[in-house]
């Protein structure tokens, strides 16, 4: 399912062309634009039918952020190219707080982002097939599992798997808006099947009509989510990836600005009605899910059930879905960042057997999953708690780019005349003092959409983010500190001592089996000053039977019982180590255990249970170390495809080994060497 292991030196074979990234990175940018316009217009609609009139100038106002977000971010890229997008930023020019808070926003965000394309491509799905409405969650969850199941198939994979829908989806919905505008200047404008419904209008005071405004704005800026991708991702391309991950990120916001315009222009065009709650609409059927703004446009322009519409429809509901696989890029670069600078577990950096960081992407998978529970994939829920995160992010990060320049131009200036010569001063000043503009712009604008967002948002379930931030930040801090103070606990230092006073090792014996024998020629093979065979005699019967076996096949070490009278196994091998040692001087102690290799997962119930419980205990006692020595349960064979049949010593030995084969002869399983 998840395809062969990869080598480490086949990673630049998978890193990523342009045009295999722009779906990669871009499909979350994109794919906003099928739900950016509807959240917006449907804001406005609870003010009535008249404040439509503000959706064009509010429509701007979102391409002129997207415009300098995009150049501010072609920006960041050049500066800090090594994947840590935002996060590298504030750490590297706010310090270690705004950093922390940075990352916490974008793993959040990512989060999101998954949860919010694929319950928006399932509404998508379930406007042009109504009966898959009681579904909708077990859709989600299924779609999510899909998508992660691909990524960790790799990096590579994953883009030809999702490079086509995303190329569909640009053609087919930038082929309708050119449609549905010839259709308007040739005077036969697409008529839109709620354009006949009225709406129930609030009744709103001289501040509710500018908070509404100021809420469909934040809404409408769905459409910047994704633009920090490409910054995070900037080690998947191929190279030269400084200028590969610009050309893309330009792509990508050329693309979403002409998408996201024209599909508002068609919605008022065609009269699209898209209310909060359906059973505002006056004449609409509340008891039928609402058809999505993008579904009605397209029957508009198309016409109802024509194969356009359905390939709309369906390039639409796998480009939405294919979004999420923006975050699985994204996030698992981040916190492979994060895990290389202490704030996350080490495993989070950790590339499974596809190259990828299969652990974050996992993670990521399960946490999308409970979100989409939770809010029952309801998008007008989930859009709630959207962009909050990445606007703290994007205004963070602009703060912490022009905090960059600053001290780039302040270093600038304080070389001398003939040295700034030398150092192409005037282009590189020019290059200083145009990234400090845009840069800056772009603070100022995020800064102030974020306080917008928080505004209009927060009691619509927003303030759920906010409480998640901090939450995450203080245990990233917390795992950073943790991290630390072990560093420090096990830094090398002129005190640390070699060589101790002797050796011994002690092979624990339950009865005389081939496992112990095996144990034992390990022990010897290993060359200690001593080697002792241990049982732990919980009755009087079973020290007697091994006593007797011992003296029957005579194995080369000497064996010795100690008894337990309160039936532990562990208490007592610590107390004839410490008599030992009382003897004979602080010996460093290897204890070895023999432990069954089984190939079905309820053998494990059935074994090694008492091992386990003594290797535990034993690691606490200092300067004792614990060999387990493995046996194969011919059950093994299944997972491993071998069994441990060799006799202790063969194989180190270069003997032949023998091996047991199975045959079945009249019904009866027999065996023969």
């Amino acid at each position: 399912m998840i395809g062969d292991p990869l080598a480490s030196t086949d990673a630049d074979d998978h890193l990523l062309r342009k045009r295999m990234a722009l779906p990669i990175f871009a499909s979350d940018a994109l794919s906003s634009v099928a739900y950016a316009p509807q959240e917006l217009l449907m804001i406005l609609m609870i003010g009535g039918l008249s404040f439509l009139a503000f959706s064009p100038w509010i429509a701007a106002a979102v391409v002129v952020l997207l415009i300098v977000v995009v150049l501010s971010y072609r920006q960041l890229i050049k500066a800090y190219p090594s994947g840590g997008g935002d996060y590298e930023v504030a750490r590297t020019n706010l310090g270690e707080i705004p950093g922390v808070i940075v990352a916490s926003a974008l793993l959040v965000d990512y989060i999101l982002t998954v949860a919010v394309s694929v319950a928006s491509g399932v509404d998508n799905i379930i406007s042009a097939l109504p009966g898959l409405n009681p579904w909708r969650i077990e859709l989600a969850v299924g779609f999510v599992i899909l998508i992660v199941i691909v990524n960790l198939r790799g990096v590579r994979e994953a883009s030809r798997a999702f490079a086509l829908p995303t190329y569909i989806f640009i053609g087919s919905v930038a082929l309708m808006i050119v449609t549905g505008i010839i259709r308007m200047i040739l005077g036969d404008a697409p008529v839109a099947s709620s354009a006949a419904f009225s709406v129930q209008a609030e009744s709103l005071s001289q501040a509710a009509v500018i908070l509404l405004i100021l809420r469909a704005f934040s809404s409408g800026c769905s459409a910047l989510t994704g633009v920090e991708a490409v910054s995070n991702g900037v080690p998947a391309f191929r190279r030269p990836k400084v200028q590969n991950a610009q050309r893309t990120l330009v792509a990508m916001g050329a693309v979403a600005i002409l998408l996201f315009s024209g599909l508002t222009v068609l919605a008022l065009v065609s009269g699209v009605h898209y209310a909060e709650n359906p059973c505002h609409l006056i004449g609409f059927d509340c008891t039928q899910p609402q058809p999505s703004l993008m579904a009605q446009v397209a029957a508009a322009t198309f016409g109802m059930n024509s194969v356009p519409f359905f390939i709309i429809q369906a390039a639409t509901a796998c480009v939405l879905l294919l979004a999420a696989n923006t975050a699985f890029n994204g996030f698992p670069l981040l916190g492979a960042v994060l895990a290389r600078d202490g704030y996350a577990p080490k495993a989070m950096n950790t590339r499974g057997d596809r190259l990828v960081f299969s652990n974050g992407m996992i993670l990521l998978g399960l946490a999308a999953i409970v979100v989409l529970i939770a809010s029952e994939a309801n998008l007008t829920t989930l859009i709630q708690l959207y962009i909050i995160g990445v606007f703290v992010s994007f205004s963070l990060g602009q703060i912490g780019m022009v905090r960059h320049w600053r001290r780039e131009l302040q270093a600038l200036n304080r070389l001398p005349a003939d040295a700034r010569q030398q150092h192409s001063g005037r282009f590189e000043r020019r290059e200083i003092i145009s990234g400090l503009i845009i840069n800056s712009l772009g603070a100022g604008l995020t800064a102030a959409v974020f306080i917008i967002v928080t505004i209009t948002k927060f009691t619509h379930g927003a303030w759920l983010v906010f409480l998640a931030i901090p939450v995450l930040s203080i245990l990233m801090i917390g795992v950073h500190r943790y991290y630390r103070d072990v560093e420090h606990e096990i830094t090398y230092d002129d005190e640390t001592h070699f060589g101790a006073a002797g050796d011994v090792a002690i092979v624990l014996v339950g009865r005389l089996q081939k496992p112990v024998a095996k144990a034992i020629d390990y022990a010897l093979a290993a060359r200690h000053d001593k080697t002792i065979a241990l049982h732990v005699a919980v009755t009087k019967e079973s020290a007697d039977a091994v006593q007797k076996e011992w003296e029957d096949h005579r194995p080369p070490v000497p064996l010795v019982i100690v008894e337990s009278p309160y039936r532990t196994y562990a208490q007592p091998v610590i107390a004839f180590i410490e008599k030992y040692r009382e003897k004979h001087g602080p010996a460093v102690v290897t204890v070895y255990l023999p432990q069954y290799i089984v190939g079905h997962w309820w053998e494990s119930f059935l074994h090694n249970r008492r091992a386990r419980r003594i290797a535990q205990q034993l690691m606490l006692v200092h300067g004792v170390t614990i060999t387990l020595v493995p046996w194969l349960l011919d059950s093994s064979e299944v997972i491993y495809g071998r069994r441990s049949r060799p006799l202790p010593g063969q194989e180190r030995a270069g003997r032949p080994t023998t091996r047991t084969v199975r045959v079945a002869r009249h019904g009866e399983g027999q065996s023969r060497n």
